[in-house]
């Protein structure tokens, strides 16, 4: 039995692997621009709030944005975030709270967190300044990172 059939295989595929690994990584590929950050905060000092509200300014491009976040058991409950326009408009205005999971796999256990909402979703129809604020509704103290990123 010949062996040029089976390394001709080998070989072959080591290149389909190379070519997809190098198309997963090019920078250029449109779809590693989609999730995009354009927005990001970890609040975890009470120094970052005014009056309870962190509030910061930002350009925001033509799109459609989510939320995420990195809770843990000590995030606020609950997140308020409002989104202006520098005319003034609201943009959006979402409450979000904290809800943990409970995983458990025989051998130990451990909760997941995640915000949840009724909408996460924000289309912006032109490119502008916003104006992003944040209220932990009391709970300065506990940490959590926020990012808004483009989905499309």
């Amino acid at each position: 039995m010949s062996k040029k059939p089976i390394i001709g295989g080998i070989i072959l595929a080591a290149i389909i692997g190379v070519v997809f690994v190098g198309a997963e990584i090019n920078p250029d590929n449109p779809e590693n621009i989609k999730d995009s950050e354009v927005f990001h905060i970890r609040l975890a000092d009470s120094s970052l709030y005014e009056n309870g509200v962190y509030s910061e300014m930002f350009q925001i491009e033509k799109g459609v944005y989510k939320f995420r976040f990195v809770p843990n058991g000590d995030s606020p409950e609950k997140l308020s975030i409002k989104l202006l326009a520098e005319s003034g408009v609201v943009l959006m205005n979402n409450h979000f709270e904290l809800e943990g999971t409970l995983i458990d796999d025989g051998i130990s256990s451990w909760y997941t967190w995640d915000y949840l909402s009724k909408d996460n979703m924000l289309e912006i129809d032109e490119s502008q300044q916003v104006k992003i604020f944040i209220s932990p509704n009391g709970n300065l103290k506990g940490p959590v990172s926020i990012g808004l990123v483009s989905t499309k």
